[in-house]
């Protein structure tokens, strides 16, 4: 495997925070997201903030160094932005998305949850690829 770019994964990593922090605010999903997940606000308030953002920057680290890896199999990225980009927006949907869906099914999870959390993976990886891409 190609070495992992740090620099870069780690923008990407920040820049997951950034989109789900929009995506999952009051002006996006926020009530949508609650509504269809059944969390109370009494349920989200009392929950360990520190250890759920903790563990899911680094889960989204590990994400954005698969995705290093991942994109330098194809070589030199600074050519072009479309390989980068066009990955990520693959990797978020037709892997993420698809995967979530099957765990949906059986989860028996509305679809609306679905389109929320699928659309921002796939939002999440279509913007790894351009961090990768421009850096």
């Amino acid at each position: 495997m190609p070495p992992i770019e740090w620099l870069p994964t780690i923008v990407a990593a920040v820049s997951a925070f950034v989109v789900g922090g929009i995506w999952y605010s009051p002006l996006l999903f926020a009530k949508a997201w609650q509504r269809e997940t059944g969390l109370s606000d009494e349920q989200l308030n009392a929950a360990n903030k520190g250890k759920i953002f903790g563990i899911a920057f680094v889960l989204c680290l590990l994400a954005a160094m698969a995705f290093s890896m991942f994109i330098g199999l194809f070589g030199e990225r600074s050519e072009s932005l479309f390989i980068p980009l066009h990955s990520g927006l693959i990797i978020g949907l037709a892997w993420v998305a698809t995967s979530f869906g099957v765990n949906y099914l059986f989860e028996l999870k509305s679809l609306k949850l679905w389109l929320i959390n699928a659309g921002y993976h796939a939002v999440q990886f279509a913007v790894y690829g351009l961090v990768f891409g421009l850096m």
